[in-house]
C-alpha cells in the first residue's frame, strides 16, 4: 500500500512536470521598448514653469526693483504735488470768503442815501 501511494504520487509529480507550458524565460528577440519622453525642454520655455514661479522669478529681478521704487518715488512726488494744489486752493477761497465779508461790512456801514423825488 505504502508503495502504491508513493508510485501515484511519483507519477503525479511526473505529470506536472513534462507538462507543455512555455518557460517563464523573456524571448531575446524581441526589443523591449522604453516610452519615455526625452524631449529637452528649455526651463524658461512657455509651459515649463508656472506661473507663480515666473513671477517671483521676474518680481526678485534687479530690473523690477528698480521700477518698483522708481514707482514709488512718483506716487509720492504725486501725492505732495496734489497736498500742495490742495492748500492753494483752500487759501484762494478763504482770500475770496474774507473779500466778500469786507465788501458786505462796507456796504452795510455805508448807509445809502435816499433820493427824493417830487
Amino acid at each position: 500500500m505504502k508503495n502504491l501511494v508513493f508510485a501515484i504520487l511519483t507519477f503525479l509529480v511526473f505529470l506536472s512536470a513534462c507538462s507543455k507550458q512555455e518557460p517563464a524565460s523573456f524571448d531575446t528577440n524581441q526589443e523591449v521598448k522604453v516610452h519615455y519622453d526625452t524631449v529637452a525642454v528649455d526651463s524658461f520655455s512657455a509651459g515649463a514653469t508656472s506661473v507663480d514661479i515666473v513671477r517671483q522669478i521676474r518680481m526678485s529681478s534687479q530690473k523690477y526693483q528698480d521700477s518698483v521704487k522708481e514707482a514709488i518715488k512718483l506716487q509720492a512726488e504725486e501725492k505732495r504735488i496734489k497736498d500742495e494744489l490742495d492748500k492753494e486752493n483752500k487759501k484762494k477761497q478763504d482770500d475770496e470768503k474774507k473779500t466778500d465779508e469786507e465788501k458786505k461790512k462796507n456796504a452795510a456801514e455805508t448807509p445809502s442815501t435816499p433820493t427824493k423825488t417830487e
